[in-house]
């Protein structure tokens, strides 16, 4: 028997959804890009609005391809359909056992370690921020945010997180744009790339 649409999680799902679409237009976009610098190393990408804003230097260097040698993005390709077939089948009334949640909490936590990981390649070592790469990292930051909150709430971590986990779900956003505002002044300290756009 399905949970009735009212104690179906739609935050949640709906947080899912967006950055499940978003992180796969930008790993999509990148694939496409990816493409275009393996047929004409001095392609003209459209990412690339100014000398620090740009994802060619990325696509090109050794962090791009990190894993057996396979492009980051197609990485993303297959990653962010898990996103899209948790919101959906939240939708149809599914109920994951605790340990299905832990282990697509510790996914994302691994997603983004990951991303921090490119983050500081990207601003420290290559002196670049790939647009799309970042609305990897946007996505990424937000789905673990939300989905580690609602495993509070659920009680995932033990009994303890539930109502901290109840106060912060709703947060979650917040939490997620305090994030983005600490990169983006780390990036302007090290590479003040606000004057590069002007």
């Amino acid at each position: 028997m399905s949970d009735s649409p009212a104690r179906r999680p739609w935050f949640l799902v709906v947080v899912l959804l967006i950055t499940a679409v978003a992180g796969l237009w930008a790993a999509f976009e990148l694939t496409l890009d990816k493409f275009a610098v393996l047929a004409d190393p001095d392609a003209a990408l459209s990412c690339n609005i100014s000398v620090i804003v740009q994802c060619g230097a990325n696509l090109q260097s050794a962090q791009g391809a990190v894993f057996f040698g396979v492009p980051n993005p197609v990485w993303g390709l297959m990653g962010w359909v898990a996103p899209i077939a948790v919101a959906v089948a939240l939708i149809a009334g599914a109920a994951f056992q605790r340990w299905f949640w832990l282990l697509f909490d510790l996914g994302l936590a691994g997603a983004l370690a990951f991303c921090i990981w490119l983050m500081s390649q990207s601003i420290f070592v290559l002196g670049t921020l790939c647009p799309w790469c970042m609305l990897t990292w946007a996505a990424t930051i937000l789905a673990f945010w939300t989905v580690t909150f609602h495993n509070l709430k659920q009680g995932a971590f033990g009994a303890w997180g539930r109502r901290p986990g109840a106060v912060l779900l709703g947060w979650s956003p917040l939490v997620a744009l305090l994030s983005y505002v600490v990169i983006a002044l780390v990036a302007q300290l090290r590479l003040d790339f606000l004057s590069t756009l002007f």
